[in-house]
Parts: C-alpha cells; sequence; structure tokens
C-alpha cells in the first residue's frame, strides 16, 4: 500500500473523493471498562456488589463481569471522544465514592491479589430470577473450563461506528456491480467485516502502541507452565514483553482455536458461531453438566455455553432485541457497530483508557475500513496468529521481524509504514471532529510514531521502569491505586448528574426485584432449551 502524501490539504482533497469528510460527525462511541475491587490489605474484595452502585443484573452503567469483585463500566454512544471520557470519568467517580470502607480499584489489566485458592475468587451473582441464575451459570461454566483466575484478567472495550451516509457515499462508488446492488444494510455489513480483517492485520500494532501488561504478579501463574523470567521479588515478565494479556497466558481456548470462525463473510460467521453454540466438545462433557447433588455446573458441554464465551479481539455487533441472541440480531439487522477488544487497562490514566488511544483506535478503524481487505485464507490467519504471539512476547526486542505474505519485514518499519499511511485519515477525523488548534487524531498517530521509533516510549516499557523502581507489580499497582482514590474523591460530581447515578441504582434495584417477583418457570426448565441444542442440530464440526 502507498503512503500518501501528508499535507492536509492533499489529504482532505484526496478523502472528499470518495465522501464528504463531515459525515465523520455521525460517528459514534462507547467504552466498556473493567476493574477489580481490592481490599485494603491488597487482597480481592470477597464482599457483595455494593448497594449503593445498584443491581449488577440490570444497571445502565454499572455492573460486573467474571466475579463480583471486578466491575465493569459502561459508557452510552456519544459523539465525541471527549464526552465519552468525561462520562467514564464521572462512573469511576460515583463508585470510588460508594465503595466500602478501605476499597479500591485495581489499575492494571493483570491481577495481584489473587491467594492460592481459586475458591477465593467469588463468581458474580445476580439475584434468584431465571435470568439473574442463567447468568451466574455461565460463569461457574466457565470456571470449570477455565479455571478462575483467566477470569480475573480487565481490559477495555472501544464500541465504534461509522454513520450510513458515510457507506452511503462509499457504495455509490463501487464498481463491482454485485455490491452496488446490495442493500444498505447488506452493503454495511461487508464494510465492517472488510474493517475486521483489516483490523485483525494491524493487532500486532495495537499490541505494540497500546499494551501494557508486560508483567504480572507471580500468583497468577500459580500451578501454570509458563516462560516467564524473574523482574523482581513477586514479579514475573519477559524483557521485550507487550501484552502478556494478548497471549497464552491470557483469554485462550484450545477448542475455540480450532473453530476456523471466519471473518470473510457474515453468513460464515454466523455459522461458525452457531456451530459452536450447537455442539458438544468431548473435554466439556467430561466435566459433567450437574455435580453430584444434581446442581448445574455449566450451561452445557457445547464448544461455547453462549455466544459472548467466544474469545476474539475485535466483534461485529448488534443490539439484540428481547428475545435475540447476538447472531439472530446479526442476521436480522446486519453489523451495527464494532467492538475493539485487544486494547489494555492503560494503568497511567485513572479512567484505564485516554484520549490519545482513543483517537489512534479511531483512526485505525477508519484506515481499516477504507482500504482494501481481501479475505483471509487458513495460511494468512496462521499467520497472523504467530505474528500476534510473538509481538505479545517480544514486541519490543531490536530487529525483531514479522511475518507477511510475500516473506518477512523488520517490525519497526512496518509499524511506521502503517502509521505513516494513516496520517490522511488522521487529518479528515480532525477535520471533522477536533479543534483546529489541538489537532487531537494527528498528535495521537505522532505519539504512535515515537512509540515505534522508542520502544523506551511504550506503555509497557514505562510500566517496567516503575515496577522496578518501585519493588514490584503489588507496589506499583498500590501506589497507583492511592493515587485515583484521592484523585476521585477531590473529583465533585454535579447535582444532576450525582441524582441521576442514585436514581440509576435505584431503578436497577427495583427492576431486578419486578423480575425476581414474576412468575416463571423452573430454572431446571429454563435451562433446558440450551442443553438441547445438540440434540436438534447436526454437529458437522471437525472438533474431536
Amino acid at each position: 500500500m502507498s503512503t500518501p502524501s501528508h499535507t492536509a490539504q492533499h489529504a482532505i482533497d484526496m478523502i472528499n473523493t470518495k465522501f464528504d469528510v463531515n459525515v465523520l460527525q455521525g460517528m459514534q462511541r462507547g467504552i466498556e471498562r473493567e476493574s477489580l475491587r481490592m481490599q485494603a490489605n491488597g487482597y480481592l474484595s470477597q464482599q457483595a456488589h455494593p448497594m449503593a452502585l445498584g443491581a449488577a443484573l440490570t444497571h445502565p452503567s454499572i455492573t460486573t463481569d467474571y466475579s463480583e469483585a471486578l466491575l465493569e463500566f459502561i459508557t452510552p454512544p456519544t459523539k465525541s471522544i471527549a464526552n465519552t471520557l468525561s462520562i467514564l470519568k464521572d462512573i469511576h467517580t460515583f463508585t470510588y465514592q460508594n465503595l466500602p470502607e478501605g476499597e479500591s480499584l485495581w489499575s492494571l489489566s493483570m491481577p495481584c491479589m489473587l491467594d492460592s485458592q481459586d475458591e477465593n475468587i467469588p463468581i458474580a451473582q445476580y439475584g434468584s430470577s431465571n435470568l439473574g441464575q442463567f447468568k451466574t451459570l455461565y460463569r461457574k461454566g466457565l470456571a470449570v473450563r477455565y479455571g478462575r483466575r483467566m477470569q480475573t484478567i480487565s481490559g477495555v472495550h472501544y464500541n465504534l461506528s461509522f454513520p450510513d451516509e458515510l457507506f452511503e457515499a462509499l457504495q455509490l462508488q463501487e464498481t463491482d456491480l454485485a455490491l452496488k446492488n446490495l442493500s444498505l444494510q447488506d452493503y454495511r455489513s461487508h464494510r465492517y467485516f472488510g474493517l475486521i480483517r483489516n483490523f485483525l492485520r494491524h493487532i500486532p500494532l495495537v499490541i505494540y502502541a497500546l499494551g501494557a501488561s508486560p508483567s504480572i504478579c507471580r500468583c497468577f501463574v500459580t500451578g501454570r507452565e509458563h516462560n516467564l523470567q524473574k523482574l523482581i521479588k513477586g514479579t514475573m515478565y519477559l524483557p521485550y514483553a507487550t501484552a502478556l494479556r494478548m497471549g497464552k497466558l491470557g483469554y485462550q481456548n484450545s477448542a475455540q482455536r480450532q473453530l476456523g470462525i471466519h471473518y470473510n463473510n457474515l453468513t460464515g460467521y454466523l455459522a461458525g458461531i452457531r456451530e459452536a453454540t450447537q455442539c458438544s466438545y468431548p473435554e466439556f462433557t467430561a466435566l459433567g453438566l450437574d455435580d453430584t447433588e444434581g446442581n448445574p455446573v455449566q450451561i452445557n458441554d457445547h464448544v461455547l455455553q453462549i455466544e459472548n464465551e467466544y474469545y476474539s479481539v475485535i466483534r461485529p455487533k448488534q443490539t439484540p432485541q428481547a428475545g435475540e441472541s447476538p447472531s439472530d440480531a446479526l442476521q436480522a439487522r446486519g453489523v451495527a457497530y464494532v467492538e475493539l477488544r485487544a486494547v489494555d487497562v492503560n494503568p497511567f490514566s485513572p479512567i484505564g483508557i485516554n484520549a490519545e488511544s482513543a483517537s489512534f483506535l479511531e483512526t485505525l478503524a477508519l484506515y481499516c475500513l477504507l482500504n482494501d481487505s481481501p479475505e483471509i485464507s487458513e495460511n494468512e490467519q496462521a499467520m497472523l496468529d504467530r505474528n500476534q504471539a510473538l509481538v505479545v512476547e517480544r514486541g519490543r526486542e531490536p530487529n525483531l521481524e514479522i511475518e507477511q505474505l510475500d516473506g518477512t519485514i523488520n517490525f519497526q518499519a512496518w509499524m511506521q509504514q502503517q502509521l505513516q499511511a494513516m496520517q490522511y485519515c488522521a487529518i479528515a477525523l480532525d477535520q471533522a471532529l477536533s479543534n483546529n488548534s489541538e489537532k487531537l487524531y494527528q498528535s495521537a498517530l505522532n505519539l504512535m510514531l515515537e512509540r515505534s521509533n522508542d520502544p523506551a516510549k511504550t506503555i509497557s516499557a514505562q510500566m517496567l521502569e516503575q515496577t522496578r523502581e518501585l519493588g514490584g507489580t503489588w507496589a506499583f499497582g498500590a501506589n497507583l491505586a492511592k493515587q485515583y482514590q484521592d484523585f476521585y474523591q477531590s473529583h465533585h460530581l454535579g447535582p444532576e448528574t450525582l441524582k441521576q447515578f442514585e436514581q440509576d441504582a435505584v431503578e436497577s434495584l427495583q427492576l431486578q426485584q419486578q423480575l425476581e417477583s414474576q412468575p416463571q418457570p423452573s430454572f431446571a426448565d429454563y435451562l433446558k432449551p440450551y442443553r438441547r441444542l445438540a440434540e436438534q442440530h447436526s454437529c458437522v464440526s471437525a472438533i474431536v
């Protein structure tokens, strides 16, 4: 791919031949950020989800993920990065002000407050309704399949959508009649899948530029084989690692690696997801569906209990309506947005992400959307997997080379080529969305160029430096937790914002109570359809 001229006017002229740059004002983004609650003694919180924060089952912006102690903060879609980050800051502030005495939030992706007993990682509880019991059972299934420790990892998910006006403009320029004649819904899905494929090709860049898990607390690898080295007492690392969260110590699933789910088109993607949720997997069958007392321990023995169990660095998304699964929603209304999931929590930000990272992700996403995106073959996917594993463990290594379809290339040179090629997208986004004097998107891209030129400027390198200085991962994380606790105690919510948070908490508790008071079948009956899927479908998967 050739590198465009970097003059602002040339970039705008070039992009205006494709579409009016101002349609980018219709972009929307939202963030989901996870963080563990930590006790004053440094260990994972054992207390229930704070009542003052509302009901995790039904609250619109404050919920839990795997563990009762793993909070998840969710912002609504907004039209600016600044607004999204401001909302996320308010959610953090309200949460900090309502944590049990002595508790704080852990600011790293990888945990460092786990004792030797997995049972002391409490599974999230959602009440007595069938929906609530189902959500808890799903997490019990994750525990028996993969262990509880893996589920304590935190991340940031960045949700991004582009306006229909952009897709309409792009479709008008298509020379392929088949694409030109697609409905807007189908064309939009086609372009989003192109974005996804190109994003997969750029995962090494994301992991290097935003990776923030180069080391881990020794407690995390208790009883596990690993190739880590000792950095300092209680801390393990690899000298040139960037994001161990994204490697074999993070979210990995041997069954899923054999799925063959691809992103070449929506039809194939949905077929793969549905097969995985309908077909048994021998290793999971051997775990049993129920314990000796007849209580369920996993929803079913399928490759995926439900669709959300599919671990991927990016997902096509559509908001489900009542009674719809994620795949049903995608089939009915196509792709509405993408969820970028390869982002570590930035420990140097009180909210886990900053404007520079958000701007870089949006620039990359636009670049991935606008450029040609051939289908990914099995050979290319295997190559991409190898590149990801390499950059996770050795991304800052001098003279590192990654694979391309036509040979190998110096990783640093490749990153700089890609970042230079994205300049026209950053310029367009700045014209449409940013203050002219600020140039947020171009500044963000320049920051990533600096990191590509000098590994010492990466988040991962800075983390290792401070971890050494402070005496280990625990000391580093605890120091940040104290800083951010003080930060949020001094940040005051406006009266209307505080009133809305308090109202959301009360209403979420009331809604959960309503769900629990309604007549409902027994949980065993509620579960039956999810356990009959393998019987109802002919599974042709090669997974054995």
